[in-house]
């Protein structure tokens, strides 16, 4: 028997996460200077971080020997969002605190539920307890609440909904989330993955923390990873009531944010200038690539995050050609859409190199015996 083979089957039955390709790596690969690259692939800020949180961030360094303690966080939550300190769980990342609900709600012999080509983390937190994932198929690539509540069995304990969606970039009007969690049995726990909330437009957005006076079986995750530009130091959070917040403390490790996180994540939630400075940057950067992509005669799927999944045809041939000009976006064949992919809103003059690259990647090039999907 092999070293692998003590770990437990559904344990060896995981393919890793494959995070967006490392500029260092490309410019290893390609021999491109790494300052000539330009990465749009991991739906990071182009923005940077908060100053705000750049100040703090640099000032808690000097306490850096210190362990870290998420008491301001926690606490600067509570108070933002009118919750008890007891309704809030700090995570290493959003991701962390996803993975905490499995650990918390999962075991063999249990399932969770999940659209099909929702975010990759529900079913590798799945997977990890030994449950049983139930990918349901998505509606124009989305979350059909109707066909999600129809697969949901006996042993379903979570149901993940991504909210706007990763990678899709599609968005389930409140109105009919609140409608789906009110028809599900509360010994149900929903997920209500929101790590892009920031970028909705005011008009579609909603207060879905007050739904936690409802909904004791509501569990929303939420990130600085994203509009706050903290990807880097990987800081997130989950509300809930205080008794599901209760057991995810339990398992999560006592000191999983550290200290610069924290001090940079207390910091960049009162920025709100930096918060208004980075919607208004995408929002116009949405529109550029958009109008590109309509120039080109290629399909993309509506998105209300910081990012556009595109139909490319020959999506790897393609992402091959953008590489090969040092750009890096991110291809989806992992989520089942080996046509799709997916480019982050850049500033503006990454945007507009992504297109000339994205127009060179895609024309006929009989010279060179590269076929188009123009």
């Amino acid at each position: 028997m092999s070293t692998a083979e003590l770990a437990p089957a559904y344990i060896r039955a995981i393919s890793p996460y494959l995070p967006g390709k490392p500029i260092t790596e490309l410019a290893r690969e390609m021999g491109i200077p790494v300052d000539s690259i330009i990465k749009l692939a991991s739906n990071e800020n182009p923005l940077g971080m908060s100053p705000k949180a750049r100040a703090a961030m640099e000032k808690a360094a000097a306490g850096i020997e210190r362990y870290p303690d998420n008491f301001d966080l926690t606490r600067a939550l509570a108070d933002r969002y009118a919750l008890g300190m007891n309704q809030i769980v700090v995570g290493n990342g959003s991701n962390d605190v996803l993975d905490l609900a499995a650990r918390v709600f999962l075991a063999p012999g249990y399932s969770s539920v999940f659209s099909r080509h929702a975010f990759a983390v529900y079913p590798l937190a799945t997977m990890a307890t030994g449950a049983e994932c139930i990918a349901v198929a998505a509606k124009d690539f989305g979350h059909d609440p109707d066909a999600m509540r129809a697969a949901i069995r006996p042993d379903t304990r979570i149901v993940w909904i991504a909210n706007p969606n990763n990678p899709t970039g599609n968005f389930l009007p409140y109105p009919q989330v609140k409608a789906f969690l009110q028809s599900l049995p509360q010994h149900l726990i929903v997920v209500l993955d929101e790590a892009y909330n920031e970028y909705l437009p005011p008009a579609d957005r909603a207060d879905t923390v007050a739904w936690l006076k409802e909904f004791p079986n509501l569990l929303i995750t939420r990130t600085f990873s994203k509009v706050y530009g903290l990807a880097g130091l990987r800081v997130g959070y989950g509300l809930a009531s205080a008794e599901v917040a209760d057991l995810l403390n339990r398992v999560r490790q006592p000191f999983n944010a550290n200290n610069l996180a924290l001090a940079a994540a207390v910091a960049a939630l009162d920025d709100n200038v930096f918060l208004a400075e980075s919607y208004e940057s995408n929002r116009r950067g949405m529109e550029q690539i958009l109008a590109g992509l309509k120039r080109l005669g290629l399909s993309h799927i509506p998105s209300h995050g910081n990012f556009i999944t595109f139909k490319a045809g020959d999506a790897a041939g393609v992402n091959q050609r953008l590489l090969k000009q040092g750009v890096i976006v991110r291809p989806l064949a992992n989520y089942a859409m080996p046509e799709h992919l997916r480019v982050t809103i850049g500033l503006e003059s990454e945007n507009a190199r992504f297109l000339q690259a994205l127009e060179n990647a895609v024309s006929v090039k009989a010279d060179a015996g590269v076929t188009g999907v123009k």
